[in-house]
């Protein structure tokens, strides 16, 4: 059984956002999934599961040692040819199974310091690379110190949250306890290590682009560059990307330098990395670099851009290949636009258009059902009932389809307001 080999996959993440991951990291190679729960939707990908508590609960943190010995425990009947996770939570754990089974992959020193935004910035800092001037601090009382030497506006972020959950803008001194408080709360959410204290970071000016690439003994090579927009400020929610297959920053020879010198910074050499960039009057900045492939379904907007399978390159590492990075298509550009409920509340209805009732809108896909309650920052994050996608001949045009698509969309909400918030 199984001697073409297995490739183990830890944790599936969330249907709407990892399921054409699974799908085609299943028609590279067999799968064994490790994950919390019976197979569901993920049933056809895979050609086995071992159901492990992905999360220890009595201290709520990556159950890393059980899954370690199972998975060892499949090596030892099994030829597994790989490991690897887009789960941002499991990236350390997945290391510590390469490492275990002695297979390639992220090292568990690189992948601590990509997880962890402080020891992120400090690598980062040790190469002397460009990035915003930073300070962990623990007490509201550093943090505003901080913030006056940097000069206004700061940026303030947990140490291991990731979709810019809990990262705020103060504007000016009257801004920063609140962020505080909203960052420092928000490290309460995510892993027990990460917990207390929050990063101020100098706020740096410009557009925000991402950057998917694949490591392969140490070799660097970018795939997907998205062109990101924001919304919701003071908060950073990530509303859209947009990928063109023929982006001229991806042969700038000055930010390829800077994702080039990070990684041999943070020390990883195997696997895929998403890293965030401020491109600024002053060149191109690192935000952070992160050890798994891009959320915000950026890599299948990539896919569809380029032909490149973003899952066939994770495979392709994860086993100790070359990643195949040749483009089926030569010209365009794809985006996404995520659509936010106006304000906090149960949805009641959304109403989508067709492709065709839109010139270039290929996809509109409601992402929760009627009776779900979505509530905006800081409240909670990623407050998304909808997305569409769109391809044109340029980013421009692509951009002005997905404003058209997006105000053809139509929800419903019952408000829910919170205690103390204005009605």
């Amino acid at each position: 059984m199984d001697r073409e080999g297995v490739v183990l996959v830890v944790g599936s993440a969330r249907q709407t956002y990892r399921e054409y991951l699974l799908d085609s990291a299943s028609r590279r190679q067999p799968l064994w999934l490790l994950d919390g729960a019976p197979n569901t939707w993920q049933r056809p990908y895979v050609r086995h599961t071992s159901v492990v508590p992905l999360v220890d609960q009595e201290r709520l943190i990556p159950n890393r040692e059980l899954l370690v010995k199972t998975a060892q425990e499949i090596a030892a009947e099994h030829r597994v040819t790989g490991v690897f996770t887009y789960d941002e939570t499991l990236v350390v754990t997945a290391a510590h199974i390469a490492e275990a089974l002695g297979l390639p992959g992220l090292s568990v020193d690189g992948v601590e310091n990509c997880r962890n935004k402080h020891r992120n910035r400090l690598a980062l800092t040790a190469a002397g690379l460009p990035q915003p001037r930073f300070a962990y601090v623990t007490t509201l009382a550093e943090a505003v110190e901080t913030a006056a030497g940097f000069g206004y506006p700061v940026v303030v972020k947990p140490r291991g949250c990731g979709a810019s959950i809990g990262v705020v803008r103060a504007a000016d001194a009257g801004e920063i306890e609140a962020a505080f408080t909203v960052a420092e709360a928000a490290s309460h959410t995510g892993a027990p290590a990460y917990e207390g204290g929050v990063l101020v970071e100098e706020y740096l000016e410009g557009p925000e682009i991402s950057v998917d690439g694949a490591l392969h003994r140490g070799e660097y090579q970018p795939f997907f560059l998205a062109r990101k927009r924001i919304g919701a400020p003071p908060y950073f929610e990530e509303i859209g990307h947009t990928v063109s297959v023929d982006d001229p920053l991806l042969r700038d020879p000055e930010i390829l330098r800077v994702l080039t010198e990070a990684h041999r910074a943070v020390g990883v050499r195997d696997g895929i990395t998403h890293t965030e960039i401020r491109l600024t009057d002053r060149g191109p900045a690192i935000i952070e670099v992160n050890a798994r492939l891009g959320g915000d379904l950026i890599p299948y907007i990539g896919k569809l851009a380029t032909g490149i399978d973003p899952a066939f390159v994770a495979v392709d590492l994860a086993t100790g290949l070359g990643p195949d990075l040749t483009r089926t298509r030569t010209t365009g550009t794809v985006g996404i636009r995520f659509l936010n409920p106006p304000v906090d509340g149960r949805i009641l209805d959304i109403r989508l258009p067709a492709p065709g009732d839109v010139p270039g809108l290929e996809e509109a896909v409601a992402m929760v059902e009627p009776g779900a309650v979505l509530r905006l920052p800081p409240h909670d994050y990623i407050a998304r009932f909808a997305y569409v996608i769109c391809r044109a001949g340029s980013p421009e045009e692509c951009d002005a389809a997905l404003d058209a698509a997006a105000a053809a969309v139509e929800v419903d909400v019952d408000p829910i307001f919170e205690s103390g918030d204005d009605q």
